[in-house]
């Protein structure tokens, strides 16, 4: 299963790729991954000095990860305004209100398990330990084609 990675960095940067790491799977929400583990090509693999944290991740249906919801599974789950939910109710229509999140709402939301399995298409990554040579020097590919849309 190939995996679309999206690395995202203090400055608020994003920077994705795809790849197909089997030794992601059985991972949870906030271990940590090493660079090596993420089965790179070669023209990734100044990334192998790098340590991530697993943040979110989500199926090809869109459902998130949480990770107070054990397994891989999807299940359904009461929430409040909080991760997997942020729309308001239909009950709630389209009428003005003074805060957006009425208080007191919770609704039931279909969210997956916490652990990483084939079916789960994005795994987004945060950087723990930064490796030898930057981000922005190893995605130059990205980098210029913000510049020619811009």
């Amino acid at each position: 299963m190939v995996f679309k990675i999206n690395i995202g960095t203090k400055t608020g940067k994003t920077y994705k790729f795809e790849t197909e790491a089997k030794s992601v799977e059985g991972k949870e929400l906030h271990q940590k991954i090493l660079g090596k583990e993420l089965g790179l090509n070669q023209e990734l693999k100044n990334l192998e000095d790098y340590e991530f944290e697993i943040t979110g991740a989500s199926d090809r249906s869109g459902f998130t990860a949480l990770e107070s919801v054990p397994g891989t599974g999807l299940k359904g789950v009461l929430l409040s305004y909080e991760k997997g939910m942020k729309k308001r109710s239909r009950r709630e229509g389209k009428k003005k209100r003074s805060s957006y999140t009425p208080k007191g709402l919770r609704l039931r939301k279909t969210v997956r398990g916490k652990v990483i399995s084939s079916e789960i298409v994005q795994i987004n990554l945060k950087i723990i330990k930064e490796g030898k040579k930057p981000l922005n020097e190893i995605f130059v590919s990205q980098i210029k084609e913000e510049i020619k849309k811009e």
